[in-house]
């Protein structure tokens, strides 16, 4: 039985992939530890974690990545076959106000997570048991203001626009260093813009989706000339899971680690967003009234375009995003209605 620890396992991603693995294989056991931070609503994080606890080969521990201590003991304590890590300080407009929070949690907690790699250690036979696969979350933002589209894994990434940015370009080169030193191997995933249900409170579409069921009108930067490639969940976690399945060939410098973009490979407008989440919300009567709209200017840290090559993860693991935009948004609205707006 393979043992995995998924952190930030509350989180939107981490719960969504906790529970495709667990209802779909019988042969793994998933430790899911999650701080449970205040930074959106923790009742939401709770209820993703309740969905979990059923499962009899899921177990739950609260703490901190930034706890060395804590981390390391997890460890010792159970011998992980696999690691994906999701827990992060996420947002790039927090970071610009928070940036302690970011350097805590993306830099000295991923730290920590490399360093409980390289020591993996099998307490019971008293001997080195290597992590056989890392899997971490990067994002899309480490390509800042590039030019080029659609964005590629080989295009270079050297100047953020957020501090968020900066931390997830730098795990991936401390990922690197790792993977080279001690031989651990290492597989980031740029993400790209993921909703869905149980989503981020904090991410455009649910902030949107709350103001316009509150009757205020909603704040659309650039106005509304922005590009981004919208990621349905179930996407994101398909390709994790298949990426998890094999560690990454050595690359020309005899590295084992690899980069992949996960997104859907098709940037849509932030209008046609808002014009697709507004009928399907009076579609399903959650709002009677049209949209208000306020039009504002480029924000600090926002870019005007996201737009994945998936090229390569298609090649190695036959991903191909499968959910229209229009199908991932009713999906959402109809968990708001249902769930969200209840409790």
């Amino acid at each position: 039985m393979k043992k995995i620890l998924v952190t930030g396992c509350a989180g939107f991603i981490g719960a969504h992939l906790c529970k495709q693995i667990l209802q779909s294989k019988e042969d793994i056991w998933i430790l899911g530890m999650d701080n449970l931070n205040s930074y959106y609503s923790v009742q939401l994080k709770e209820e993703r974690l309740n969905g979990l606890e059923k499962y009899q080969n899921f177990k739950f521990v609260k703490g901190n990545i930034e706890d060395k201590g804590f981390i390391q003991a997890l460890f010792q304590i159970y011998n992980f076959d696999i690691v994906v890590h999701l827990a992060a300080q996420a947002g790039v407009r927090y970071s610009i106000t928070n940036p302690d929070a970011y350097v805590d949690s993306n830099l000295k907690g991923f730290f920590n997570i490399l360093e409980a790699c390289r020591h993996s250690y099998d307490e019971k036979n008293k001997e080195y048991q290597g992590v056989q696969h890392l899997v971490y979350a990067s994002s899309s933002s480490v390509y800042g203001s590039n030019k080029k589209v659609p964005y590629s894994t080989s295009d270079k990434v050297d100047n953020p626009v957020s501090l968020y940015a900066a931390t997830k370009k730098s795990n991936e080169l401390m990922a690197y260093a790792y993977a080279k030193l001690y031989g651990i191997p290492s597989t980031g995933l740029r993400f790209f813009t993921v909703y869905g249900p149980q989503g981020r409170p904090d991410m455009a579409y649910f902030k949107f989706t709350n103001k316009i069921t509150a009757g205020e009108p909603i704040q659309i930067y650039n106005h509304g000339d922005m590009y981004r490639d919208f990621t349905y969940i179930d996407d994101i976690v398909h390709g994790i899971r298949k990426v998890m399945e094999k560690a990454p060939d050595l690359d020309e410098n005899n590295v084992p680690y690899k980069i992949y973009n996960i997104g859907n490979n098709k940037p849509e407008s932030l209008l046609y967003f808002v014009e697709t989440l507004e009928k399907i919300l009076l579609q399903e009567k959650v709002i009677t009234e049209p949209v208000k709209k306020e039009f504002l200017p480029m924000q600090p840290g926002d870019v005007y375009q996201t737009y994945a090559d998936i090229d390569d993860l298609m090649k190695d693991f036959g991903f191909k995003p499968k959910t229209s935009l229009e199908e991932g948004l009713h999906s959402f609205v109809k968990w708001y209605k249902e769930e969200y707006l209840r409790c």
